[in-house]
């Protein structure tokens, strides 16, 4: 069902990436209210952490780390070079968020 979502979106809106944004589990951050994105291609990975700290209302002393496949990509990576190279199969790119640098950590 995602697949044709995301093909959908894809043909529809062929500038914009669809993206999946879920909180780490065991991290002490807000949840996010929207999980799915469409995000413009030319958007950097650094734009995209400021967008999901401002949905989750953030403090600014406090830190956020976006992951992608429990890795941290580089800030001023272009959003659809990310996707590209680690959309799913089902033609989303999953992200996900936590307070913590390492992921999965207690």
């Amino acid at each position: 069902r995602r697949q044709a979502e995301a093909a959908r979106i894809r043909e529809k809106y062929p500038d914009r990436i669809p993206v999946i944004v879920e909180k780490a589990e065991r991290s002490d951050i807000p949840d996010i209210d929207k999980k799915k994105y469409l995000v413009p291609a030319d958007l950097t990975v650094g734009q995209f952490v400021y967008v999901v700290r401002k949905r989750i209302k953030l403090s600014a002393e406090k830190a956020i780390f976006i992951f992608v496949k429990n890795i941290l990509p580089p800030t001023a990576a272009m959003m659809s070079d990310i996707y590209e190279e680690n959309k799913d199969e089902d033609g989303f790119l999953y992200m996900t968020y936590s307070g913590e640098n390492t992921f999965g950590a207690c």
